[in-house]
């Protein structure tokens, strides 16, 4: 981690320095960089991105120097003054006054997220802008993580056994829901769905449902899944996942409507976005025992403030947004935005471009 932190910094030097750079270098070799496309990356994203700008040799950039807390919005306008390529990532609201901001220099927009709710779509589509959203597998691994450890009951076994309330063995204590025989649920069948119905099969799953804006027959064979409607699936569901993406149909379509037709014994899991959800009616139902438990990786606000209702529920875990949190799938996906910005600054198609 040291030795990736120090090569992180010497990347981060290198590609700065052509912007600031003085003396040293040959006026032709000046005159060479000068003409390069100019790219602002919005984070310290991880090395194998920055490695790829660096040694393309077909554009100069500059970088927010921290992965710690965001470019700071004054400081973004700035700097993206005149670029003609944009590396962002989700903290970053790309919109009409960035877009305004920029100027009409800029080509291409390439974003290192599985979600594209920070883009202003309809911005884009005026500006002509091409961006790429990112998703992984990493995402499924996650989702099945977080509904076990939902579902078992983990971090309360946990707290129990290390503050002294493991005592004599009893017939029902810290029980909680088994996969085998159940019927998993899936709100917005897209490729991150069919991953996580694959990685749960094992566990003898009886039947896979699921709901969308329209039946989607291809992916739904994948994994034998049945189309149902929006309330069947909140009626049939053991385990409920979401993973829709955050448009203004979908905000807050999980909400007590939703919650009064599951189970009181089903399980609900958000790896998608913290919008699609309404906070207030869910801590209502888990407090109510209405559903028996939440698995949340992201909520809103991000971070979730610590005196939230929902911290002080048992049944409801809560995750920091880390479901593509791997060292292999950030380099992959710092590796592809990267990737996907020089191909677009060269005219040619991106790697699974989102078409406006």
């Amino acid at each position: 981690m040291w030795c990736s932190r120090i090569a992180l910094r010497r990347f981060q030097r290198i590609a700065v320095t052509p912007l600031n750079i003085t003396g040293g270098l040959t006026s032709n070799v000046q005159r060479e960089m000068s003409t390069l496309p100019r790219v602002y990356v919005t984070r310290q994203i991880p090395p194998e991105g920055l490695k790829i700008l660096r040694e393309s040799g077909q554009v100069q950039f500059e970088l927010w120097d921290s992965d710690d807390a965001p470019v700071p919005r004054k400081e973004l306008l700035q700097k993206v003054k005149g670029v003609d390529g944009l590396v962002c990532v989700l903290t970053e609201k790309i919109d009409a006054e960035l877009l305004d901001a920029a100027g009409p220099n800029l080509k291409v927009l390439s974003t290192m997220s599985v979600g594209f709710d920070h883009l202003s779509l309809d911005e884009l589509k005026k500006s002509l802008l091409i961006f790429k959203h990112l998703v992984t597998y990493s995402v499924a691994e996650l989702t099945v993580a977080l509904l076990l450890t939902t579902s078992r009951r983990l971090v309360e076994a946990t707290h129990e056994a290390k503050t002294g309330g493991w005592g004599t063995w009893r017939t029902l204590w810290l029980c909680g829901y088994e996969l085998a025989n159940s019927t998993v649920g899936i709100l917005g069948l897209g490729r991150i769905g069919v991953a996580i119905a694959e990685r749960l099969a094992p566990f003898k799953v009886k039947k896979f449902i699921y709901t969308d804006i329209a039946p989607r027959p291809e992916l739904a064979s994948i994994i034998n899944a049945e189309y149902v409607s929006f309330d069947e699936l909140a009626k049939q569901s053991d385990f409920l996942t979401v993973c829709c993406a955050l448009t203004p149909e979908t905000k807050e379509i999980c909400n007590k409507d939703l919650f009064s037709k599951m189970k009181n014994t089903s399980i609900f899991i958000n790896t998608s976005r913290g919008g699609v959800v309404n906070q207030e009616d869910l801590y209502e139902a888990l407090s109510t025992g209405q559903i028996a438990g939440a698995g949340l990786d992201v909520t809103v606000p991000e971070p979730l403030p610590t005196n939230h209702p929902l911290f002080t529920l048992k049944n409801c875990v809560i995750l920091p947004h880390i479901a593509s949190a791997s060292y292999t799938t950030r380099n992959a996906m710092s590796a592809l935005a990267a990737n996907n910005l020089l191909l677009g600054l060269r005219g040619e198609p991106m790697i699974k471009e989102l078409k406006l």
